[in-house]
């Protein structure tokens, strides 16, 4: 009968021992739980992104002044201009006459012609390597022949300029942006990038 007694004791003393163990884990100020569960079921959220990325950044080299004829002392930086609605510009307005040459200021593929309410008759050009999506706007047309998946080269003729979208028709212009994007980002995604000083860089 003893010998009963004292097999049922041990796993009694096992079991109180694992409630005493339990109950001291979850204590106020004992880190040592909620480290372990922070560590299996991880929650950390990214900070927001900016908007814009402040500053110049290297391109995938150096670039053309996208409108053929102007000269590097003609350009004029208006990124951070107001527009209507709350908006802020997030490219240059490089003025030109109606139906001027509109070039590829870097090599790249044609990933999209798009019609829009603000920006007209675009073209977005994703450069080699996928970093950089390049956006012309406000276009009067397109170069004959140009395509979506279309490779163009640095220079290459892509459009004219014109006032299509709500540009004034009395201020023909190509409205040039630069999106620096992240992997997997659309051609409507990135976060743009003063072209300003690195164009004027360029010359």
């Amino acid at each position: 009968m003893a010998m009963i007694r004292k097999i049922l004791i041990v796993p009694l003393l096992l079991a109180l021992g694992y409630v005493v163990w339990i109950v001291a884990l979850n204590l106020p100020g004992n880190d040592s739980a909620s480290s372990s569960s922070s560590s299996s079921t991880p929650v950390a959220t990214a900070p927001a992104q900016p908007r814009q990325v402040a500053g110049p950044l290297p391109a995938s080299g150096p670039l053309v002044i996208p409108v053929a004829g102007v000269a590097v002392n003609h350009l004029v930086d208006t990124f951070d201009d107001a527009r209507s609605q709350d908006r802020v510009h997030d490219a240059i307005d490089i003025m030109a006459p109606r139906g001027t040459p509109v070039v590829a200021a870097a090599a790249g593929t044609v990933e999209k012609l798009f019609d829009s309410k603000l920006g007209g008759t675009t073209v977005y050009i994703r450069r080699h390597g996928g970093q950089w999506v390049d956006y012309y706007a406000h276009l009067d047309g397109y170069a004959p022949g140009l395509a979506e998946g279309q490779h163009v080269a640095q220079g290459q003729m892509i459009g004219s300029v014109g006032s299509t979208g709500d540009a004034s028709p009395e201020a023909p212009h190509l409205h040039y942006a630069i999106n620096m994007m992240a992997p997997g980002e659309g051609w409507w995604q990135g976060k743009a990038v003063n072209p300003y000083p690195l164009l004027k860089a360029c010359h």
